[in-house]
């Protein structure tokens, strides 16, 4: 839709900004740590890892326990947050380390010209070259040094919308950071993907250290808001764009790639305290800031404001699946190709389709171009520490749900295996849930113009990749 007649199409909203009456609608403010999974945070009774400012804003709106990112990879999960589409309606933008074209509206160009002073620092959008997209700017708005010299620059009379992307708790880590902080390696929860050793304790607490002082500076932002006198009237929302950046985490379409930590708070309008178990994906995130703002979300958005949940306008419970897709993550596999994957989320199933399952799902094993061998997994001890005894046959099973191909479909019974370990797909027992899972996630694609659904010309391989190749030596 062009900007202008999305302008257009809310005349008294533009009558109202020129009264001077848009000063009582909220400012915005995204605070997005990268690579950050659920369940980290106190409030969600993680053992080791503290976060206040999180817990704050909890306290202070609402906490969600199943918000999911519409893909776990990170330029492809804020392409949804700013466009409110899911990831394969945007060609290019279904990509790691591409760009997003300009034909696809961003909720940032949006709230800019209906009067927003728009902003961001550090990871906006991204990575990738956002101007080879025919876009000006990175589409996470202006680039500022910091949050303080945002707020010096922003009109007092006028709203803001502010992008906080944390560096944090992306790889690499400094090693024993977690450690000298004080935390305990006997308490933390090895999932069951991975081997139960120290190095594996150790790097955990490593991820936790940085999720730690992401947490910190929110609350510095928060105050920074406080003291300017504008924290009552802006919406905050804290989150992460993908999963922990672990073996079967980040990258994959199980939780711990996907399932990621949400909560928002907006003093005097959402009431405080609750917790909503609705499912729930980032790419709603667009346009909730839009209607939140008093416009009308776009027509092409699949994402679905949250604004009734917020409010208590709409009925909690009545969300109960999301949908989840990867294409080319790194650019790892011989011939540029993708892992093309989609899958479908509710309470009591994770159903999975693995489109080419002769490809590796991390990737090759020799190093193509990026990272390094299995490279869609990032580099860390966990990693080194399982491929190293892939032979050992005590360790051999930690290869196989980590690195190993994986068959066309895939089903989780999430009440019997929570941690989505042992596929049921193909057992007689679960024939007819699997048949309901795989017609619903076929219904979805179809409906939101998944190329996948229809010609499956494995495009997503033919994108060009902006991300540098892995230093050799």
């Amino acid at each position: 839709m062009n900007r202008r007649r999305f302008l257009a199409s809310v005349p008294a909203l533009a009558g109202a900004w020129r009264a001077g009456a848009a000063a009582q609608r909220p400012n915005i403010l995204l605070c997005i740590a990268d690579d950050w999974a659920w369940p980290h945070a106190s409030i969600y009774g993680d053992p080791v890892v503290r976060t206040p400012t999180f817990d704050r804003i909890a306290r202070q709106g609402v906490l969600f326990t199943n918000a999911f990112c519409a893909a776990p990879s990170c330029t492809p999960s804020r392409a949804a947050i700013l466009t409110g589409q899911a990831p394969h309606r945007l060609a290019e933008g279904g990509n790691l380390w591409g760009f997003l074209p300009a034909r696809f509206p961003v909720y940032t160009d949006l709230l800019e010209e209906a009067g927003y002073f728009v902003g961001f620092t550090r990871k906006g959008w991204g990575p990738g070259d956002f101007k080879a997209g025919g876009r000006r700017r990175n589409p996470a708005g202006n680039d500022f040094k910091n949050f303080a010299e945002f707020l010096r620059a922003a009109p007092p009379d006028r709203p803001f919308c502010f992008w906080f992307g944390s560096h944090d708790p992306h790889r690499p880590y400094e090693p024993d950071s977690g450690l000298k902080a004080g935390m305990r390696p006997e308490a933390v929860r090895v999932p069951p993907c991975w081997p139960d050793a120290p190095e594996v304790r150790r790097d955990i607490l490593d991820y936790y250290f940085e999720v730690q002082r992401f947490d910190r500076e929110v609350g510095e932002l928060l105050a920074m808001l406080e003291k300017a006198g504008r924290l009552e009237n802006t919406l905050v929302v804290v989150t992460g764009d993908n999963g922990w950046p672990f073996p079967r985490a980040k990258a994959n379409l199980y939780d711990g790639g996907t399932h990621v930590p949400l909560a928002v708070s907006w003093p005097g309008r959402v009431p405080s305290g609750r917790t909503l178990e609705d499912f729930v994906n980032l790419a709603d995130l667009a346009p909730t800031f839009l209607e939140a703002a008093g416009l009308k979300p776009l027509p092409e958005m699949t994402g679905r404001s949250l604004m009734g949940l917020l409010t208590q306008r709409e009925k909690p419970g009545t969300r109960t699946e999301v949908f989840l897709e990867r294409e080319r993550h790194a650019n790892v596999r011989r011939g540029d190709l993708s892992y093309p994957v989609r899958a479908i989320r509710t309470r009591e199933y994770l159903y999975i389709r693995n489109f080419r399952p002769d490809r590796w799902p991390a990737g090759d094993p020799e190093l193509y171009h990026s990272v390094g061998p299995f490279g869609d997994c990032d580099d860390s001890p966990t990693k080194r520490y399982i491929l190293e005894r892939r032979s050992d046959p005590k360790f051999a099973r930690y290869f196989e749900l980590c690195f190993a191909k994986r068959p066309a479909e895939e089903l989780y019974d999430l009440r019997k295996d929570p941690d989505q370990i042992v596929n049921v797909a193909g057992r007689p027992e679960y024939a007819e849930i699997q048949r309901k899972l795989r017609a619903r996630l076929e219904q979805w694609m179809k409906e939101t113009g998944d190329p996948r659904a229809t010609t499956d010309d494995d495009r997503w391989d033919r994108y060009p990749y902006f991300g540098p190749p892995a230093k050799k030596g």
